[in-house]
């Protein structure tokens, strides 16, 4: 179980998937905060400290690969767990793009909570 002084910022448009994992995480020990997109990702970044965020890589308005990028200018030792259920979009792979650009690790939606537990555990030990 992680210990509670770990922060995690979810950045993903999807209501549910947002509450799902929050949930998840939540009962696990992780003290965890939201946002809808990755300019409400940034600021919030800004504002507090996280030790992780997990980061939508298909969102409207500003989408993960560059709120990934922004981030990792802005908070390099931010460690960043990218979630995508669209990765093959368009002939290119974003959760391995996503890597490249400096995810700690990636998830394909859907997931099962057990994954998603086990791959945080991997991202918080990184």
């Amino acid at each position: 179980m992680a210990e509670a002084k770990v922060r995690v910022l979810i950045i993903d448009d999807d209501d549910d998937v947002r509450d799902s994992i929050r949930l998840i995480l939540e009962t696990q020990g992780y003290s965890v905060d939201v946002a809808c997109d990755g300019d409400e990702g940034i600021l919030l970044c800004k504002s507090e400290t996280f030790d992780i965020a997990i980061v939508d890589l298909l969102m409207p308005r500003k989408e993960g690969i560059e709120t990934i990028i922004e981030l990792k200018v802005a908070f390099p030792d931010l460690n960043i767990l990218a979630i995508s259920g669209g990765s093959n979009y368009m002939q290119m792979d974003y959760l391995s793009l996503a890597k490249k650009l400096g995810a700690t690790e990636t998830l394909l939606k859907p997931f099962k909570a057990f994954e998603l537990i086990d791959t945080m555990e991997k991202v918080a030990a990184a």
